[in-house]
């Protein structure tokens, strides 16, 4: 980071090497914050960094959030860089393709869907706490409409989310000098949107980039802790 960037904003993206978290990661860089992004593949995450680097400051570190030495590089990252003004805790793991009927559901796949989806974004967020205080920070937590909704194959999945609804506003309830959000996205054209429909055709989604507006009017308005619909700020735009 060199001395003429050290006063920008500082955002941590988990997953963020395609879709939504890619998207956002844009959208900050366009406003001129300094990234650290994170995700399994490191190809995809390079190519990533790559194409945000000629607007702003990138770390790239690849690698497992349910890993904790992975986190803490993670955070040995956002220590070098100084601050941490955001958090999105954007990694997730929808389970086996097709979805599974949680009556028959594997349940290692859903140990597996629980430590991605919930407890590496709780620990993520233990670790950074400090950093989101000093900042008087923001958290924001990728939720979905499957939390509050019961979708037939979307049990493990839906309850995670939920779950994590849940720890969020717990956070929230903990660290009142924070802004810490649930926010559920709406449907969007990902591979894990794909995954779900293996079989459908869901070009008719908008495309990620399509909400960057309405999570950057959360982050400009800062409404109350809470869990929030990306509709809420801005429409999607189709595309």
């Amino acid at each position: 980071m060199t001395p003429e960037s050290s006063n920008r904003p500082v955002a941590l993206i988990t997953g963020a090497s395609a879709g939504l978290g890619l998207a956002l990661a844009h959208g900050l860089a366009d406003r001129g914050w300094a990234l650290v992004i994170d995700a399994r593949g490191a190809d995809a995450l390079k190519d990533a960094a790559d194409a945000l680097a000629d607007r702003t400051d990138v770390v790239p570190l690849a690698g497992d959030v349910t890993d904790p030495e992975h986190r803490a590089d993670l955070v040995d990252a956002v220590v070098e860089l100084g601050r941490l003004d955001l958090l999105v805790n954007n990694a997730s793991y929808l389970g086996p393709s097709p979805l599974q009927h949680l009556g028959v559901a594997d349940l290692d796949e859903l140990r597996r869907v629980y430590e991605v989806d919930v407890v590496a974004p709780i620990g993520l967020t233990q670790a950074l706490l400090p950093e989101l205080v000093g900042s008087s920070g923001v958290l924001l937590n990728i939720s979905s409409d499957a939390a509050v909704e019961a979708y037939e194959g979307w049990g493990g999945y839906g309850s995670a989310k939920a779950a994590l609804d849940h720890a969020t506003a717990v956070l929230a309830a903990e660290h009142p000098s924070l802004s810490i959000y649930a926010l559920d996205p709406g449907d969007l054209r990902t591979a894990m949107h794909q995954a779900a429909f293996p079989d459908e055709d869901i070009s008719d989604r908008p495309e990620p980039a399509a909400v960057v507006p309405a999570f950057l009017q959360l982050l400009d308005s800062r409404p109350k802790s809470g869990r929030y619909r990306a509709a809420e700020f801005a429409p999607a735009v189709t595309s």
